[in-house]
């Protein structure tokens, strides 16, 4: 399960690979039937349809090897080996780009040049052009990034289906491509941010995130397992919040296990899940769905939001910008304005994690510093474990 966002962007990047090949292989087909090249091909293009297919060539081939370059680099990202690069003017160069791979697209096609190589170079500046287009996209982005990059293979897929005259490659594209975009547009809903500021505002990455965003002052307050054990077996309510390193640590067993107990000793157990927790949409859904939680028990945050002020703790495991204060306090913070759990009002709150570093924004989070928040400092499921058994130990 940690892996599972990387594995969906390079199998992604896979499929718009495929999908810009299948253009280059047609194009060489098209080629090989028109011995006097693309010049006596475009002079007979009206009445063969040659000019159509050419087109579709074309577009499969630019959303493909964006689609590609573009999910390779997400995969690196999210893998830890690539980090966010901003390059002196990257929005005119990404915009000056695009503008003239999509010129010598309609050049080609309508005549203008007539070079038998074209389309090979213009797949190259579309590959160039996908990993410009997502190196400087901050990691907070990545859900949004690999909807929309899979949309892009999607519609890829689909002129594929155009070439070969296959019903069933196209109507699955068209599925792929429209899911993709739905997905994508319900993302930047979550984060209460348009598709566009995603694009080019460079959302949550690490080093504009640490130079805007001011760090909290105060101290924090750290806890061992046998005391948050005794504030959960004697509260009412209690609302878990997963996130990253909850997968990370391999701990959602753990968690259904420490749930059980909590609801034995007559305490209401909920999760509350955040649209973006996690790497990739629906992370923390599928990763409680493997250990057997009750679907019935995972609260989206729109609904859970109103019943933190009734909640006596609340242990969030492994999550970090998704309640982090700064959302909402903090316009210099590069998440400001995106909706988050709020944790903060609780009258309790236990928060698991390794370390003090940042999340995957790159603030930090002043959370941590406030005075009903206890930090409970370990591997998470290390640290699942003792609350399981200190909680066994007092039945």
């Amino acid at each position: 399960m940690t892996a599972m966002p990387q594995m969906v962007s390079f199998f992604n990047g896979m499929g718009g690979a495929c999908a810009a090949l299948i253009s280059v292989i047609e194009y060489r087909h098209l080629m090989h039937n028109a011995p006097g090249g693309i010049a006596e091909l475009l002079a007979n293009g009206a009445e063969t349809g040659n000019l159509t297919r050419l087109a579709i060539m074309y577009a499969g081939l630019i959303i493909g090897s964006i689609s590609f370059s573009g999910s390779i680099i997400a995969y690196g990202k999210l893998e830890g080996k690539i980090s966010d690069k901003v390059l002196p003017g990257q929005q005119f160069l990404n915009i000056g780009l695009f503008l003239g791979i999509v010129l010598l697209a309609v050049l080609s096609v309508m005549g203008v040049l007539e070079s038998d190589n074209l389309l090979y170079a213009v797949g190259a500046l579309a590959l160039a052009y996908g990993v410009l287009f997502v190196m400087p996209i901050g990691g907070a982005d990545m859900p949004v990034v690999i909807s929309l990059l899979n949309s892009f293979t999607g519609v890829a897929a689909a002129f594929g289906g155009f070439l070969y005259d296959n019903k069933v490659m196209l109507i699955g594209g068209i599925l792929v491509g429209s899911a993709g975009t739905l997905l994508t547009i319900v993302m930047c809903k979550a984060m209460n941010r348009s598709l566009l500021n995603v694009l080019i505002g460079n959302f949550g990455g690490g080093a504009s995130g640490a130079a805007s965003a001011a760090s909290p002052q105060g101290s924090v307050k750290s806890v061992n397992a046998s005391d948050a054990a005794i504030l959960m077996k004697y509260a009412k309510k209690v609302i878990i919040v997963p996130g990253y390193g909850l997968a990370v640590a391999q701990a959602q067993h753990v968690v259904h296990e420490l749930e059980g107990i909590l609801e034995n000793e007559g305490v209401e157990v909920k999760y509350a899940i955040h649209p973006v927790a996690g790497r990739m949409p629906g992370h923390m859904n599928v990763l409680l769905a493997e250990s057997n939680v009750d679907y019935d028990k995972l609260v989206e945050m729109e609904d859970i939001n109103p019943e933190f002020n009734t909640t006596d703790v609340v242990l969030v495991i492994g999550a970090n910008d998704v309640v982090n204060p700064a959302a909402k306090t903090d316009p210099a913070s590069p998440i400001y304005g995106m909706p988050i759990l709020e944790v903060e009002y609780a009258r309790q709150c236990i928060v698991m994690k390794r370390s003090m570093s940042a999340g995957y924004a790159g603030i930090d989070n002043e959370l941590f510093y406030r005075d009903k928040t206890s930090m409970l400092f370990g591997d998470a499921k290390k640290m699942l474990t003792e609350l399981v058994s200190e909680l066994k130990a007092m039945q």
